[in-house]
């Protein structure tokens, strides 16, 4: 009973972002009053309580937003100072080969892309790519959306990660646990699964691509690329996966896309394991209706610099983010020092806020480089204008969604504080999860990830909605909490194939209009594969007694 009431908030999200479509800007604050007056009524919690923990909740993704206002304001200023015109038209000429283009840029560069900025840009900057080398714009749209999985648990320097340890804090703090080290290993365990099954993503996505838009109809061709495929995955997710384990959850996706895509460039100009035969979509005379745009899309705009300067901002981003990450320099522990405190929060005892401004990703590495881009790219007035307008707009209504799904969780993960003697909502979903999947929990744990990352269209949101409820239903069932909790990582990262905010996205920039369900029902099926199995290899290591970081 109390848990069916706990989870309605959670319900009424999904509702009204899936059934009605409305934007989680809109659901998620509703979805929070829900909580709210669940927790002064039937949970029986005083109003300093309610109102002390959702604003709790409200500092704390004030971090998150930080990172993602950042990541956005780069990007805004790339595109604007033509750097981005410069590196999409650097691609060009390359290979004549559909396959291994859809690899070097819906894959590879996609990923540098998730790993810098995040956020549903790269699908959208790299269709609207393909499209302008002759993919049809349904094409272009479903593999951008495949290939941008991979990356996405790290996507925009960890944010994802930081989401999830934003509302982990209090569980990791009871059990007083080390929150860098619990963080550490979180981002290590994230990438193992990750790596042993999107190692396949190329193939798969390509297998999809000549499936539903070759002239044989068949997934032959990508067999015929299968070696090539299988090495551009290898050139990704083995930097990938020694970076989460040497640096931690900012730099995986990041640096494992600016190591491999050097590397299948390379091997693409050469020829290396690229197929004999030239595999191309039928004449666009042949083409069906709904694979066609029906604007004008694909104009890469003129490239006006050289790619050495174009690619100076992010490669400054890389050099700041590793100096400033590794302890032995001195400016990790400097940076991380600089923190602004917010102590007693409606004056509740211990409930202290710390923001660690000086150390975020998206102050010293992103904003100090935006400004830095100005001068270097010789921006006028007028761009820069643009670039930081255009990011505070965008920002609106990330904002918005993010200080009402993190004071929801923060609410329902504290509610335990009561007059009633209840457990608190998130306990009481966790314990009739526990008694419902009992130890086949893994086999749904990252599907319950894809469905946060497909009704809001995040995956940092899925982390911050769902992350204490992985948590403690692990804490219940006597799994490893650090596997379960990579499994909602990966499921968020997953999902965002088939979120309706993604597809919505992509389809407009590639002028597709009318196709979403179509992509959602054909996307599924990699999303299902990828789910399944992460989900296998993470069953196999907790029943094989596997546990990378033991949690009282």
């Amino acid at each position: 009973m109390y848990a069916f009431i706990a989870f309605l908030p959670i319900l009424l999200t999904i509702v009204l972002m899936t059934a009605f479509n409305w934007p989680a800007k809109r659901a998620l604050p509703i979805s929070w009053a829900v909580a709210a007056g669940f927790a002064l009524t039937t949970w029986q919690m005083d109003f300093q309580h309610v109102f002390g923990y959702s604003l709790f909740g409200v500092f704390k993704a004030v971090d998150v937003l930080i990172i993602i206002f950042g990541a956005i304001l780069i990007l805004n200023t790339m595109k604007l100072s033509g750097a981005m015109a410069t590196i999409n038209n650097g691609f060009m000429g390359i290979t004549k080969d559909r396959r291994i283009q859809a690899i070097i840029i819906a894959f590879m560069f996609a990923a540098f892309l998730e790993g810098a900025a995040g956020f549903g840009t790269p699908a959208a900057i790299a269709a609207p790519l393909l499209v302008g080398l002759g993919f049809p714009p349904l094409a272009a749209a479903m593999v951008a959306l495949i290939f941008n999985s991979v990356p996405v648990s790290y996507g925009a320097v960890g944010t994802p990660v930081f989401g999830a340890m934003s509302t982990l804090a209090g569980n990791l703090q009871a059990s007083g646990v080390d929150q860098e080290a619990f963080k550490m290993v979180f981002a290590q365990m994230t990438a193992v699964p990750h790596a042993i099954v999107g190692t396949f993503i190329p193939l798969i996505g390509i297998a999809f691509l000549t499936k539903f838009f070759g002239k044989e109809r068949s997934i032959k061709p990508a067999l015929e690329a299968a070696p090539f495929a299988l090495f551009a995955g290898l050139s990704f997710t083995i930097p990938y996966t020694a970076t989460a384990f040497l640096l931690g959850p900012e730099f995986p996706s990041l640096v494992g896309a600016f190591i491999g895509l050097p590397i299948v460039l390379m091997a693409a100009k050469r020829g290396f394991l690229v197929p004999k035969t030239t595999w191309d979509f039928p004449h666009e005379s042949e083409w069906e209706e709904d694979w066609k745009s029906k604007t004008e899309t694909g104009d890469t705009g003129e490239a006006k610099m050289s790619l050495a300067l174009a690619w100076a901002p992010y490669a400054l981003i890389a050099i700041i983010l590793v100096v400033t990450r590794i302890e032995p320099i001195g400016l990790k522990g400097l940076l991380a020092a600089q923190k602004f405190v917010l102590p007693n929060i409606m004056g509740i005892e211990g409930l202290n806020y710390g923001l660690k401004w000086a150390y975020l990703p998206g102050t010293i590495p992103f904003i100090l480089v935006a400004l830095i881009t100005h001068v270097i790219h010789g921006m006028s007035g007028s761009q820069v204008k643009q670039a930081w307008t255009s990011t505070f707009k965008q920002l609106t209504g990330a904002a918005i969604a993010l200080f009402a799904g993190v004071a929801m969780v923060q609410l329902m993960l504290n509610s335990g504080v009561n007059a009633g003697g209840l457990d608190s909502m998130m306990t009481a979903m966790a314990k009739a999860a526990a008694g419902t999947a009992g130890s086949a929990y893994p086999l749904f744990s990252p599907f319950i990830g894809v469905l946060g990352s497909f009704m809001s269209g995040s995956n940092t949101v899925s982390n911050i909605l769902f992350a204490s409820f992985q948590y403690e239903t692990a804490s219940i069932l006597g799994m490893p909490q650090v596997l379960i909790v990579a499994l909602q990582n990966i499921g968020g990262a997953i999902g965002n194939m088939v979120c309706i905010n993604n597809i919505v996205a992509v389809c407009a920039t590639v002028g597709c209009v009318g196709v979403e369900g179509k992509l959602i029902r054909r996307n599924a099926i990699p999303m299902l594969i990828y789910g399944l199995g992460v989900a296998l290899v993470v069953s196999i290591m907790i029943f094989s007694g596997f546990n990378p970081f033991p949690i009282n």
